[in-house]
Order: structure tokens, then sequence, then C-alpha cells
């Protein structure tokens, strides 16, 4: 968990920690904390956040934690997993509402695919679907250059 207050002036480093935790696909718990599954990979991101917030004038502390109870802890891993299936879906329509499938657009798609599912640390269910779609597409595409 990072536990952060930052100045709102100037703007620009205060930005800058939000797309950075966004990025991360944080759970919001309350202003100011925020939540990730523990790991050394989301401790040390966490960490590098709080360096930033303090650059900017502003109080952080990391905090390793748990719930205390398992209902919070799948509140926790249900709102995070949510999160994600909405990223996803929206990869999905695109992806099935498209009328052209160039390399450029493939590869556009596949990136997009990438940035969530870095952030995807319960295996969404749309994650495997996005995966699936883009196996298909470029799969009809060998085909028909065959």
């Amino acid at each position: 968990m990072l536990s952060y207050r930052i100045p709102r002036e100037p703007s620009t480093p205060r930005i800058a920690v939000w797309r950075r935790l966004r990025d991360l696909g944080v759970a919001q718990v309350v202003d100011g904390l925020v939540a990730l599954p523990a790991s050394a990979h989301t401790q040390e991101q966490l960490e590098w956040v709080s360096a930033k917030v303090r650059e900017a004038d502003g109080e952080a502390i990391v905090w390793v934690a748990s719930p205390s109870a398992r209902r919070d802890t799948d509140r926790f891993i249900v709102e995070m997993t949510e999160a994600r299936n909405v990223e996803y879906q929206v990869l999905l329509d695109e992806i099935a509402s498209s009328t052209t499938t160039d390399s450029r657009t493939i590869a556009r798609w596949r990136r997009e695919h990438r940035r969530i599912d870095r952030r995807d640390y319960f295996n969404a269910e749309l994650g495997e679907a996005v995966r699936l779609a883009l196996l298909d597409i470029v799969d009809a595409g060998t085909k028909v250059s065959s």
C-alpha cells in the first residue's frame, strides 16, 4: 500500500504520480491511499512513486499490509479484476468493430493488450479472450496471404 499526500501546486508532479499509479493499476482504497498485490516488483514500483512524491515536497509511506478479513481481500481482488475486464472489453470491442487488420493496427492492439496485461494481477477472464482474438486475426491474415 502507498499512503501519500502531494501538494496541489505545481500540478505537474501530482499528475505524473497519478499517471504512474494508473499505469500500475492500483486499487484506490481512499483518497491518498492505494494498494497493489504484494510482490517485490509492486513494492519497488510503489517505492519509486513514493520517492517522486517526496521530491515534490509531499509525504509518502509504503506499507506492507493485508486486510484482516477475507471478504475485504476478495473485494480488493474483484475490484481490480473488474477494472482490467473493463479495459479488455474496450479492446475486444475495438477489435470486433474494426474494418481493417493491417499490421500497424494489430501491433497497436498487441501493445495495448500487453499494457493491460502488465497490471492484470489476478488474470481477468477477458485477457485470454483478447489474446485469442489477436491470434485469430493473425491466423486469418496468414491464411489469406498464403
